[in-house]
């Protein structure tokens, strides 16, 4: 089974935002792992999280990302995927700045850099 990781918000976020993204995955075949549900939101400090979410994202065959840029956790979890170098496809993120350096900006490279996943999917 293909295993897939999620990026998406979670702190200030209700589930119900992302969710349909992962049934939509997982009825695709994917192996959804999914912050929300599978990742012990509970510590006090974000060490254990972030732990729990690299282990994650070292396991999956690709990421999927539902983009924030307010989110620090998906950020932190996007520079964990990008130095494993996984691919990359975006399921949501606003649009670029025409002509602007930016975050957005780069995630559209990296998932152009990695496209023969969008096949797959």
């Amino acid at each position: 089974m293909k295993r897939a990781y999620l990026i998406c918000p979670v702190r200030g976020h209700s589930p119900s935002e992302s969710e349909p993204y992962v049934v939509w995955l997982e009825g695709r075949g994917w192996d959804v792992y999914w912050p929300h549900r599978d990742t012990n939101q509970e510590y006090p400090v974000g060490l254990e999280i972030c732990m729990q979410n690299r282990e994650a994202i070292e396991r999956a065959d690709c990421i999927f990302l539902i983009f924030d840029p307010s989110s620090s956790g998906s950020l932190f979890d996007l520079g964990m995927a990008f130095a494993l170098e996984k691919p990359l496809v975006i399921l949501d993120a606003p649009p670029p700045d025409p002509g602007v350096k930016s975050f957005t900006v780069m995630i559209r490279a990296w998932q152009e850099a990695t496209a023969e996943w969008e096949d797959r999917v």
